[in-house]
C-alpha cells in the first residue's frame, strides 16, 4: 500500500489492515522455512507496510 491510500482509510480500516498484513507475514515465515515461498521480497514489503500503518495510525490518535 502507498502512504496516500493510507491516509483515506479510517481508524479501524488501519487496525484492520495491520491485522492483516500481520497474518499474511506469519504465514509468509513458515513458507520460507518450507522453502514454498514464490517471491521472497514479499516479506520485506509487508513488513515495511506494517511500519507505514503503524506511523499513519499513531499520526491519527495523536491529531
Amino acid at each position: 500500500m502507498k502512504k496516500q491510500e493510507i491516509k483515506k482509510l479510517s481508524k479501524d480500516e488501519v487496525l484492520k489492515n495491520i491485522e492483516k498484513h500481520k497474518k499474511d507475514l506469519f504465514n509468509f515465515r513458515f513458507q520460507k522455512m518450507n522453502s514454498q515461498i514464490t517471491n521472497p521480497a514479499k516479506i520485506r514489503e509487508t513488513r515495511k507496510t506494517i511500519a507505514r500503518l503503524k506511523t499513519i495510525f499513531k499520526g491519527k490518535i495523536n491529531a
